[in-house]
């Protein structure tokens, strides 16, 4: 399954949700930056409220595009030890570059929410979007964050995922919504015809329209 773009991926996700179980009063979290472009759609599908989620990833020395992990706030984090081990990346490094990470969370959530406050979302069902999973770490710590909040449900909603990825996230939230687990999985970005960059205008547009 490949779509148009990430509107058109949130669209066909929504569809799916509002065919299965409704859940009223649920709230719909974006992962910044992709992720809230098909959250907005499934928002607007369903009729709920949406926000976004910043999760940033811990990149390798030299090579910041290969995941150590991920981070989202404080406490938060998700480490791959066997990754950080084969590299023999130190400790103090991944420290260093988490705790950077964290205080970029913390610029991004001010940009984005200006005068907004976060949703909370204790007590309440909660539906995690992203774009597509590669290695599941963002969604992970986004999990984790989510369910220190005590919300009381957490779907997983995504257009397209690896399916060891997802095989493993499945275990950690109460329902998963993916379109297509194609194989073999090659980047996100290979499965939408656009996969163009997020801006963080885009962003703040989104979670302010509604």
């Amino acid at each position: 399954m490949v779509f148009q773009d990430r509107k058109d991926a949130g669209e066909r996700l929504g569809e799916a949700l509002n065919s299965s179980k409704r859940v009223e009063g649920a709230v719909v979290i974006g992962l910044a930056k992709g992720g809230v472009v098909v959250a907005a759609e499934v928002a607007r599908c369903l009729g709920l409220s949406l926000d976004v989620l910043v999760v940033r990833k811990v990149g390798a020395p030299d090579n910041s595009e290969l995941a150590l992990g991920a981070v989202a706030g404080e406490g938060h984090g998700v480490f791959n030890e066997e990754l950080i081990a084969r590299l023999g990346v130190s400790k103090e490094y991944v420290e260093r570059e988490a705790e950077r990470q964290r205080e970029e969370i913390v610029l991004r959530n001010r940009l984005y929410r200006k005068e907004r406050r976060a949703i909370p979302l204790a007590g309440k069902d909660v539906i995690i979007v992203d774009d597509g999973i590669a290695t599941g770490s963002s969604v992970e710590v986004a999990i984790a964050a989510i369910r220190a909040e005590g919300a009381s449900k957490i779907v997983l909603a995504v257009p397209v995922a690896s399916k060891e990825a997802l095989d493993r996230l499945t275990q950690e939230v109460d329902k998963v919504v993916c379109l297509s687990t194609p194989l073999p999985f090659f980047a996100v970005g290979a499965f939408y015809e656009s996969f163009s960059q997020v801006t963080d205008e885009e962003v703040c547009a989104l979670i302010h329209k509604r």
